[in-house]
């Protein structure tokens, strides 16, 4: 169970993988220094099962309400997805079809990430996420969200920061989405 003590951003990476470098990412975000915020990581992903509308008509999964909730209760989400095969993990897909009917996206803040070995730095899932956010209604970050090229010059396989620009970086994104966060909602 996720524990927030301040202002509560939930990371939600794309990647299965647990030593991937979207994962990777999202575990410097969390071990950051930042006043006021509590940043947690969605760790279910993958068990979520593959949506249905007729699984979300009065006998929703248990696990899918714990993920809707999760969402409702964090102010702001950070989404960081490698590239497979030109577009978004099916896995985060997945998810994010999830809250089509029950809007928790919907004026969420949101800043999203995609991290690559390659120098497009999965520029194609980052233009693919950014469209799927905004059919949620989400609140993108917009200076909080870009591809992240080379990314294996920037931190290693054993999750250490290989670049220091890379936490700066990362600093950045995140002061991003508390922005967004604290911004008044236009009408």
């Amino acid at each position: 169970m996720l524990v927030f003590k301040g202002m509560k951003i939930l990371g939600i990476s794309g990647s299965l993988r647990e030593c991937s470098s979207n994962t990777t990412l999202l575990k410097i975000l969390r071990d950051l220094p930042f006043p006021e915020v509590e940043f947690g990581i969605y760790p279910d992903l993958g068990r979520l099962p593959f949506f249905s509308p007729e699984l979300d008509d009065g006998d929703t999964p248990g696990i899918v309400t714990e993920f809707r909730a999760r969402l409702a209760n964090a102010e702001g989400i950070l989404i960081s997805t490698p590239e497979y095969a030109f577009g978004m993990p099916g896995v985060l897909k997945n998810a994010l079809d999830w809250t089509v009917s029950s809007g928790e996206f919907t004026g969420k803040p949101v800043a999203a990430i995609s991290a690559s070995p390659t120098y497009g730095g999965g520029d194609k899932a980052h233009a693919s996420l950014l469209l799927v956010l905004s059919a949620l209604s989400a609140r993108v970050a917009v200076k909080g969200s870009f591809p992240i090229p080379a990314i294996y010059g920037k931190i290693s396989k054993t999750g250490e920061i290989v670049d220091p620009a890379i936490r700066d970086l990362l600093r950045g994104v995140l002061s991003e989405l508390v922005a967004t966060i604290r911004a008044p909602v236009e009408e």
